[in-house]
């Protein structure tokens, strides 16, 4: 009996990262953060946004350095928000492991984001498992550059981010930095990656890259993740298929 020939070009199925052995005092589910120092945020392009520029929520893949899946994240948020608060709506994304259980939820209130209400500036609220908070992200005031605080549950400040004054993606990496409160010792970073010319031009797709020390608190890399995030819909995230790059905080 003749044998069929392989089936080849066919695309494969992502491999999802082994759970491994939880470490002392760790949140359910964020185990997997205390074996990578890297980590891949790959937005899914979204073809009814792509060609109508109709607002759907947003889907992350989160993967380690090997490619394999360690999360995924969902935005859950209504249409009307979605479509008339644009990239500036309130959201709740849901970060789910390899058995589809919720390990993270991340909170963003409806707040302004210009320089000009230094007063009402971002904040994410980072819970793990949910319900309990681990941590916050919050908005720094600044004109010319972008600036964020990775804050823990009590509210203290443990790491700054600090981004460059224009964080217009032409044909390069944007990067933020991160370094310990004080600015002084550098930490890791958040790098929006370029994702080629036809993606970035007619999809709001976005790429990033997120480095830590592997030792860190696995809250404090998860309210760093969490920052990706904001940052994506503070500055790459577009309405209509329109560009909102602009200078520093002035837009």
């Amino acid at each position: 009996m003749a044998v069929a020939p392989p089936v080849t070009g066919q695309p494969m199925a992502t491999q999802w990262m082994a759970a491994p052995q939880a470490p002392p005092n760790c949140p359910p589910g964020l185990e997997y953060l205390a074996l990578v120092d890297q980590l891949l945020v790959h937005q899914q392009t979204e073809l009814l946004e792509a060609f109508i520029g109709f607002e759907t929520n947003n889907k992350y893949d989160i993967k380690n350095s090997m490619g394999q899946r360690v999360y995924l994240a969902a935005e859950d948020t209504n249409c009307c928000t979605r479509n008339i608060c644009g990239p500036s709506r309130p959201f709740e994304i849901k970060i789910l492991d390899n058995t589809n259980r919720e390990v993270m939820r991340l909170e963003r209130p409806l707040r302004c984001s210009t320089c000009w209400c230094p007063c009402c500036l971002q904040r994410v609220e980072v819970q793990a498992p949910p319900g309990e908070v681990i941590g916050y992200v919050k908005q720094g005031w600044s004109i010319c550059k972008p600036k964020f605080w990775i804050q823990n549950a009590a509210g203290e400040d443990i790491l700054r981010i600090d981004g460059p004054c224009f964080t217009c993606s032409i044909c390069g990496d944007v990067e933020f930095d991160v370094s310990s409160h004080d600015g002084s010792s550098p930490v890791g970073r958040i790098s929006k990656q370029w994702s080629g010319l036809i993606k970035e031009a007619f999809t709001d797709a976005d790429n990033f890259g997120v480095t830590f020390p592997i030792d860190l608190d696995v809250r404090v890399k998860a309210t760093t993740l969490a920052a990706t995030f904001l940052i994506d819909f503070m500055f790459f995230e577009k309405k209509g298929n329109e560009e909102k790059d602009a200078p520093g905080m002035l837009s």
